[in-house]
């Protein structure tokens, strides 16, 4: 694989904190593409394909030993590695539309803003292991106590992840919000406070406005 990181205009991804109501808003996007007449793929990480649901297994088992931050990235990678091969890249050359329910972005959020990694690895191995990146990023940004509240009660026995401490959320949300900043053509940040019907047509709205800038060079 090329250590080039290529956008692609039909990878559409879908990011933020725990309770931002992602499920939601992932069909709002598949909505408002099928309706411009474009076949998409829904996935999502850590998982996509069987090897890589196993994956997102042990990443997420909290029954399992801890894991070290290290091990936590190279697993996301591995699975991502995975996906990407067997998912995105396909319908990317067929044409469709992937819509995911998280990618790389996660990694610089979760595994570096808060598990403290160095972010230079987790873009060489972005480089070395994924080599694409979204045309468009939506960032469903929400307060952290209100997305722990919205989840409580959700879940009877959390993920490993979502039974961390809200200040590691905290920094996973900052982490978000500085390549929001860094990167303000590809993110589109969604006030994700809103009631649902809100971030529905926020999300709508963004997508539409995305598709209008895209060339025919962009959808052969």
């Amino acid at each position: 694989m090329s250590e080039a990181v290529l956008t692609q205009p039909r990878l559409v991804t879908l990011e933020g904190g725990e309770g931002a109501g992602k499920t939601s808003a992932i069909a709002a996007i598949r909505d408002r593409l099928q309706a411009a007449g474009h076949e998409v793929v829904l996935t999502r990480e850590p998982g996509g394909t069987p090897l890589a649901e196993r994956i997102r297994e042990l990443l997420l088992n909290p029954q399992d030993e801890a894991l070290a931050p290290e091990t936590e990235l190279l697993l996301m990678f591995a699975s991502r590695a995975q996906h990407v091969r067997e998912v995105v890249r396909p319908a990317l050359r067929r044409g469709a539309f992937v819509v995911s329910d998280r990618f790389t972005d996660s990694s610089y959020a979760y595994q570096g803003a808060g598990r403290g990694l160095d972010p230079e690895w987790i873009a060489a191995l972005e480089r070395r292991a994924v080599g694409v990146k979204p045309g468009l990023t939506l960032l469903l940004d929400l307060d952290v106590r209100e997305g722990r509240a919205r989840t409580a009660g959700r879940d009877l026995w959390p993920d490993r992840i979502e039974s961390e401490q809200d200040d590691f959320f905290e920094r996973v949300r900052a982490g978000f919000r500085a390549r929001a900043a860094a990167e303000p053509q590809r993110f589109r940040v969604i006030d994700a406070a809103q009631p649902p019907a809100g971030v529905a047509a926020a999300v709508e709205a963004a997508t539409t406005a995305y598709l209008r800038t895209l060339t025919d060079s962009d959808l052969a």
